[in-house]
């Protein structure tokens, strides 16, 4: 056991959050174009408050990612700008998302990538019905930090790794699961 935490934390750049991380926006099983860019796979990471481990690990990772891409952030500039200036991941869902109670007392964190996540279930064995991955669910996600700098726009962005579903969650963004809207035999609003 030792052994491999001692792996894990060996690169600051990779933070796996806690199993009270709640999935929204999941975009994990094929990947989507936002606003005609490259298509990618996605997911936004709401992350509970009181879950200060998890918070920590993140703000970490992005002063790592901070250090490790100063040259890349600096760019053509005489000086590389202050993290405080720059856009970082880690967003405060009580000032970004007042209206939405999935992100009361929460932080939350977009994570993408070009390639397919790894989804597992808490066995860590694959999920392979699509159904059993939806916005909602609760689990822990396997990302990493690392600096841009494009087109003007300097940062600190979130990669997505693997993902591993620890439970189900009330469904967010107001679509019903198929399996919930047909659990009575026969619509009574269709008899009357």
């Amino acid at each position: 056991m030792s052994n491999n935490a001692n792996k894990v934390s060996s690169n600051p750049l990779k933070v796996i959050t806690g199993p009270d991380t709640r999935w929204s926006y999941a975009n994990v099983w094929e990947a989507k174009s936002i606003n005609g860019g490259a298509p990618k796979f996605s997911v936004s990471l709401i992350i509970p408050k009181s879950d200060a481990l998890t918070v920590a690990k993140i703000k970490n990772a992005i002063e790592a990612a901070y250090r490790e891409g100063e040259a890349k952030l600096k760019g053509n500039g005489k000086t590389t700008p202050p993290l405080s200036v720059i856009k970082t991941p880690l967003r405060d869902g009580d000032t970004e998302r007042p209206d939405d109670p999935a992100y009361a007392g929460a932080y939350f964190i977009n994570a993408n990538s070009a390639t397919a996540p790894g989804i597992v279930d808490a066995d860590r064995q694959p999920v392979l019905n699509r159904s059993e991955i939806y916005s909602g669910v609760y689990g822990r996600a396997s990302i990493n930090f690392y600096a841009f700098n494009s087109n003007g726009n300097k940062g600190i962005a979130c990669g997505l790794n693997n993902l591993q579903k620890i439970r189900d969650g009330e469904p967010l963004g107001g679509k019903a699961r198929a399996e919930d809207d047909f659990a009575t035999e026969i619509d009574e609003d269709f008899l009357a």
